[in-house]
């Protein structure tokens, strides 16, 4: 059995018996490397992994698909983006759905917008390979743009870098309030995967 599925059996187990007495998941990796999960901090070794927010978005659907793993390799070197932001990102805006169209027009993976697409020469935004593309050549901007702050990149990423520099901070809407906190967390676990 590969790491990601002990990973990902690991993750369920710990969702399906921590009781939501605890409303934190910890984790610590052992000097062999084992992992080790507790819903109690029982040394100072562990580090919180999930809180209890983030338990409901890391159960629903397709979290640990290898579907486009290969396209997000590549564009990750090509752009010099962390693969796991990249695929943080797909889960959040997209659940992995190439087909996914918002009712603002957001399309594919990455739920590029029609203008977004345009400006980086995305002809099909509902081809994988080119919805990644475009996306992580965006996002790669978007990181260069803000100084490499992931947070404010993100939040350029949903309500648009203007909203962002205008304030000089994340705009006070919620859909990007949440959208950043659910990349967040994604993020987290998709590097804590080694996907």
């Amino acid at each position: 059995m590969n790491r990601i599925c002990i990973f990902a059996i690991s993750i369920a187990c710990c969702l399906i018996f921590c009781t939501s007495s605890s409303a934190e998941i910890y984790r610590y990796v052992d000097k062999n490397g084992v992992w080790h999960f507790s819903n109690i901090k029982s040394n100072k070794h562990y580090e919180v992994f999930l809180t209890e927010k983030s338990r409901a978005y890391l159960v629903t659907g397709n979290m640990w698909t290898n579907k486009y793993d290969d396209i997000i390799h590549h564009v990750s070197r090509l752009f010099q983006v962390e693969s796991g932001l990249i695929k943080a990102i797909i889960k959040a805006e997209s659940n992995f759905d190439h087909r996914a169209l918002s009712k603002k027009g957001a399309q594919g993976l990455m739920q590029l917008m029609p203008e977004t697409a345009y400006d980086m020469n995305v002809k099909d935004p509902y081809d994988p390979k080119q919805n990644i593309f475009g996306g992580t050549r965006y996002i790669s901007m978007l990181l260069k743009r803000f100084n490499y702050n992931k947070t404010l990149a993100l939040a350029a990423y949903n309500a648009g870098p203007e909203e962002v520099e205008s304030r000089n901070s994340i705009p006070p809407f919620p859909e990007t309030q949440t959208f950043i906190k659910r990349v967040l967390d994604y993020y987290s676990a998709y590097n804590g995967a080694s996907f």
